[in-house]
């Protein structure tokens, strides 16, 4: 008996704006992603495939269709439930770093606990496992001017990391980075993929969605194309 998908989009519309203004940005997109999986977006500025992005990550709601969310029917949850889903459940990367200068790496990634109310010591607990877990426990006082790029990021993904999210969402993640901190932030991205964490990513480089298990093309409002394989380079297999 196959699992049902982590999360599906049945029928999703998006617009913006009422009148002759409307635009629509979303014009039915059927998406269905299994726990587990790695997913690249991908798409010219303009398919949709940011504002896709938002309404999974719980930042925004359709204007119709169903988004399910371990079979919860995500459209129907209130504000502040929508809110708890996604302190609980989704991790959100950035290309943009999004640090606090004048703070740790470490009081970075504590962040989202002291949201929560955790205490110093589960917090700190925490962060230390999330920093480690990126490779960057080392430089857990060091403040982000004495981090490289890629190092920024790392400890942006354990910002993400420190709450045990089932779902990683990832913004052009590598937008800021040379072609090395890249790759090293794609194989880290691996990593927690294949330790469980599911990892939707937006991208524009095809060299970076390659290291994806499933490529997600977006045009003019919805899914073009999905192609489906294997990381280890194995030919993509392509479906409409």
């Amino acid at each position: 008996m196959s699992q049902p998908p982590l999360i599906e989009l049945e029928g999703i519309t998006k617009t913006f704006g009422e009148g002759a203004a409307a635009f629509q940005a979303l014009k039915g997109v059927d998406l269905k992603i299994q726990r587990g999986d790695f997913v690249a977006v991908m798409g010219p500025s303009g398919s949709g495939k940011s504002t896709t992005m938002n309404i999974l990550g719980c930042l925004d709601v359709p204007t119709s269709g169903k988004f399910r969310f371990r079979g919860v029917e995500v459209q129907a949850l209130s504000r502040d439930q929508r809110s708890l889903l996604r302190r609980r459940y989704l991790g959100f990367v950035f290309q943009g770093f999004n640090l606090l200068a004048r703070t740790t790496a470490l009081e970075n990634v504590e962040l989202p606990l002291l949201y929560r109310g955790e205490s110093k010591k589960l917090r700190r607990e925490a962060a230390e496992h999330a920093l480690d877990q990126v490779g960057l426990l080392p430089w857990a006082e060091h403040t982000p001017a004495e981090l490289s790029g890629g190092q920024q990021q790392r400890v942006a993904i354990a910002r993400a990391l420190v709450t045990e999210p089932d779902v990683l969402l990832a913004d052009e993640p590598t937008g800021n980075l040379d072609t090395e901190r890249s790759v090293e932030i794609m194989q880290l991205l691996n990593r927690l993929n294949a330790d469980g964490i599911t990892v939707l990513m937006v991208t524009h480089e095809e060299e970076m969605a390659e290291f994806a298990k499933t490529i997600v093309h977006f045009r003019d409002g919805l899914v073009e194309r999905i192609e489906r394989g294997h990381k280890s380079g194995a030919p993509l297999e392509e479906h409409a």
